[in-house]
């Protein structure tokens, strides 16, 4: 069947389906796009690094953080007292 053969009811009702997805489509963004639910979504990311499935901590993943911060710190340590 062709398109102008169509009937009215059918067009609008194809019509009133692409509404339905789009308003779907739309609220969908919105809630990804709301900063509280990126920020939840963020912390989740962090948690996950630090806290396994089971709520048990990676150790080898907080060394290396606090690794990293050490270092950082005694850097700054350093530069500062070169420079003095």
């Amino acid at each position: 069947m062709s398109d102008a053969e169509r009937q009215p009811d059918a067009i609008e009702r194809d019509i009133e389906e692409a509404r339905e997805r789009l308003a779907t489509t739309i609220d969908q963004l919105v809630y990804r796009a709301n900063p509280k639910t990126i920020i939840r979504r963020e912390i989740a990311t962090v948690r996950a690094y630090f806290v396994d499935q089971r709520g048990n901590p990676r150790t080898e993943n907080i060394l290396k953080v606090a690794g990293g911060v050490a270092g950082f710190v005694t850097l700054v340590v350093v530069i500062r007292r070169v420079t003095r």
